[in-house]
């Protein structure tokens, strides 16, 4: 259950079926990656040759072309102005990235996601019309953070400063109770969304769902409460 990834994908509208990717970096080639097995057609692209070959090879988009994204010719005549959405993936070349965003949104594209390497580079993507900015090594730093203090963390999806979801190791004091008895909700201020052994989980368990030590679930509150819970 990969929570972390929910910011992004849950950004894109659910009607889409097709999908443009610009840029085949790590951050580019896993978005692909993720969409194509998730049964989208995906156009993939990346002014470097040998990227969009790796990608036809490793068979991780429906379609992968080479082009210059800073040429609104070359984007159109590859059929990039005709998705609804397009993923600008070129995070580590900050002109290319900005010149390509605007590209893009001024030929009407409705839906532009933009990755950015710094603030200031996310404030001049919006400033060109990205819809949705987002900062991937900003939040895998986070993730590691809260991994190295808080070992107990599975996984984490923070829904504003305070509030979070989160899937983590069931407490060891919690072992053989009842969600009745631990009254989750009353004591530390959260809700249990799910419970699981391994990689099936009952979502939405009853009060009588009995917990085991070592099996995880995922709860929701604020970061504070559900620090409560941790050692």
């Amino acid at each position: 259950m990969n929570l972390s990834s929910l910011k992004f994908f849950n950004s894109l509208r659910k009607c889409n079926q097709q999908f443009a990717v610009i840029g085949l970096g790590r951050f580019g080639r896993a978005v692909c990656t993720t969409l194509h097995n998730l049964g989208y057609e995906v156009l993939a692209t990346d002014i470097d040759e040998k990227r969009v070959c790796q990608a036809l090879s490793d068979q991780i988009s429906t379609h992968a072309v080479q082009l210059d994204s800073t040429e609104p010719t070359a984007l159109k005549e590859a059929g990039i102005f005709e998705f609804d959405t397009v993923i600008v993936a070129i995070g580590n070349y900050l002109q290319e990235s900005i010149i390509t965003t605007l590209n893009v949104k001024e030929a009407g594209v409705n839906h532009v996601v933009a990755k950015a390497s710094s603030e200031i580079h996310g404030k001049l993507l919006e400033r060109v019309g990205a819809d949705h900015v987002v900062y991937p090594e900003h939040e895998a730093g986070c993730a590691l953070a809260h991994s190295l203090t808080k070992p107990a963390i599975l996984d984490r999806f923070d829904l504003d400063p305070e509030n979070s979801i989160v899937e983590l190791i069931i407490p060891d004091e919690f072992d053989s109770k009842t969600l009745a008895e631990l009254d989750l909700r009353r004591r530390y201020g959260i809700n249990v969304l799910a419970v699981g052994d391994g990689e099936k989980f009952e979502i939405n368990p009853p009060p009588s769902c009995r917990l085991k030590q070592g099996a995880a679930m995922v709860v929701v509150g604020s970061s504070k409460s559900i620090n409560r819970l941790l050692p």
